[in-house]
C-alpha cells in the first residue's frame, strides 16, 4: 500500500515513519507538514493510505478531509482525542492519539489493509431487494445475504463494507443508494457513514450505538429520528 504521513511535528513524522516500516505490506511515497501541499500531492499521484494529523497550520487535517476527493483511506494521528466523532463522520479508517502505541497503529493499518485487500480482490454489486434477503455478485457468483444476518453497514467513500456474523463484504455503492434497497423498518442510519440493523442493537448512549462488540458512532442529525423510530413508544420509564 502506498502511503503518506502529514503532520505538521518533525518527530510526529519520523515516528509514524518508523511504525511504517514495520509493516513490509507499506511504502512511503513522502512526508509533508502541511494539508495544502498535501491536496496537490494527492491530485497527481495514487495514494492508498494516509497518516493524517488533525491540528495542521492554514488547513486542519478535517478541512482537508472535506476538501480531498482523493480515494485514499485515512487514519488520524492526534494529540486530541476530543475530534473522534466528527472524524469518523469524514469516513476515517481509525483514530490514533498520540503517542502512538506499536499495537494499535498496526490494528489500525491492518484494518485499512484488510479493505484495501478485499476491494482489489473482488467488485460487488447488488440485485434488487426481494421479501427478506438480497443478493451480492461476487467472483461470478451470487452470494445469498438474509437481512437478519446484516449487523451493520459502514460507507467507505464510494464502498459499503456489509457485515454479517462469518464475513464482511465489500461493494461498490454507497450509503444513500445500499439503504434504498433495504427495508426502512429494519435498518436506519446512525451516521453520514453507518447504517445498522434495528433488531440487532443492544444498547445505545448519547454518542454511540452497540452491537456485541461493535460500537457505531450515533450522529447528531440522525439522533432525533433514530430515537423515534428506534426507541419510541417502547421505552418504559417511571410516569
Amino acid at each position: 500500500m502506498k502511503c503518506i504521513i502529514v503532520d505538521d511535528e518533525p518527530l510526529a513524522r519520523e515516528g509514524v515513519d518508523m511504525l511504517c516500516k514495520l509493516l513490509p505490506y507499506l511504502e512511503i511515497l513522502g512526508s509533508f507538514d502541511n494539508a495544502v501541499e498535501t491536496l496537490e500531492f494527492v491530485k497527481s499521484n495514487e495514494v492508498d493510505l494516509i497518516f493524517l494529523d488533525i491540528e495542521l497550520p492554514g488547513l486542519s487535517g478535517l478541512d482537508f478531509l472535506r476538501s480531498t476527493k482523493s480515494n485514499a483511506y485515512v487514519i488520524l494521528t492526534t494529540a486530541y482525542p476530543q475530534y473522534a466523532l466528527e472524524a469518523y463522520a469524514l469516513d476515517v479508517i481509525d483514530y490514533l492519539v498520540k503517542p502512538i502505541k506499536n499495537d494499535r497503529f498496526i490494528q489500525a493499518v491492518s484494518k485499512a489493509k484488510e479493505i484495501y485487500d478485499l476491494k482489489k480482490s473482488a467488485v460487488y454489486h447488488l440485485e434488487p431487494k426481494l421479501d427478506d434477503h438480497i443478493f451480492i455478485r461476487s467472483d461470478r457468483k451470487y452470494v445469498k445475504l438474509n437481512y437478519v444476518d446484516i449487523i451493520f453497514i459502514q460507507g467507505l467513500k464510494d464502498y459499503v463494507m456489509i457485515h454479517t456474523p462469518e464475513k464482511k463484504y465489500l461493494t461498490a455503492l454507497n450509503i444513500k443508494t445500499i439503504l434504498s434497497k433495504l427495508p426502512d423498518t429494519q435498518f436506519i442510519r446512525t451516521s453520514k457513514s453507518h447504517v445498522v440493523n434495528i433488531e440487532k442493537i443492544n444498547e445505545i448512549n448519547a454518542e454511540s450505538v452497540f452491537i456485541d462488540k461493535h460500537e457505531i458512532p450515533l450522529g447528531n442529525s440522525y439522533k432525533a429520528d433514530f430515537k423515534n423510530r428506534v426507541i419510541g413508544t417502547k421505552l418504559l420509564d417511571r410516569k
